[in-house]
């Protein structure tokens, strides 16, 4: 989501960590697109996705998401694979999975993998559904509500719109598994393709419960993935 961090100085390094590898330019919030015509744009171009890599980074732990961190590679059919950092009985466990078609292949640190059902998957994390123009991150776009143009800023190097607004709760829940309410969320979209580079959602605190922050960010767009069975 492109995820190299680049230790240049300590200056950069700390700026990095207040804006999640992003960097800021000077705008003026007037000359920019609106957040409407922006979410439109992305909606069409994430809906055109055929692939994608993906980094999910749970930052502060979320209430009921036992997801710490997930990296992959997925395919517009759901098709999925990559590692996982879960929370099993309060222990970071290390998994590798694969999603093929409605199965699911998983391995944690020991023993091989295991074909289990997808719906296993729901319980965790399903990441099948991220490309799915009428699920994922395409529908996350096409239903924010009060989208706002916040700035023009570099993610990585290129030029990307940071939109501030509301997430759909069904949409949100395709790519952070969290049925919290009150989320607000910041996408930066690419300047030139309209994809999204990045996306940050913080999840209200509630009760005992502190603030979640969660992020995902994608790269290598429509590269030609190789998913099978293991």
């Amino acid at each position: 989501m492109s995820r190299t961090f680049r230790a240049l100085a300590a200056l950069t390094i700390f700026s990095i960590a207040l804006t999640g590898c992003t960097k800021k330019s000077e705008n003026d919030t007037g000359s920019l697109p609106a957040g409407s015509q922006l979410m439109s744009e992305g909606d069409k171009a994430m809906s055109d996705v055929k692939s994608a890599h993906f980094v999910i980074d749970v930052k502060t732990p979320i209430n009921g998401v036992p997801l710490s961190k997930a990296e992959g590679d997925l395919t517009k059919e759901g098709n999925a694979k990559g590692a996982a950092t879960i929370d099993m009985g309060g222990m970071k466990t290390e998994a590798a999975f694969v999603i093929l078609g409605q199965k699911l292949y998983l391995k944690l640190a020991t023993g091989g993998y295991q074909e289990v059902p997808l719906a296993v998957a729901s319980t965790v994390y399903d990441p099948s559904a991220i490309l799915d123009p009428q699920r994922g991150a395409a529908k996350l776009l096409r239903t924010a509500k009060n989208p706002k143009t916040e700035a023009k800023e570099q993610v990585d190097g290129k030029d990307a719109y940071k939109v501030s607004f509301d997430p759909d709760a069904s949409a949100l829940a395709a790519l952070i598994p969290t049925t919290a309410s009150g989320v607000t969320a910041v996408v930066w979209l690419d300047a030139t393709t309209k994809r999204i580079a990045k996306a940050e959602f913080t999840i209200p605190q509630s009760g005992s419960a502190s603030k979640g922050v969660a992020s995902i960010t994608f790269s290598n767009y429509d590269v030609p993935v190789t998913i099978s069975a293991p």
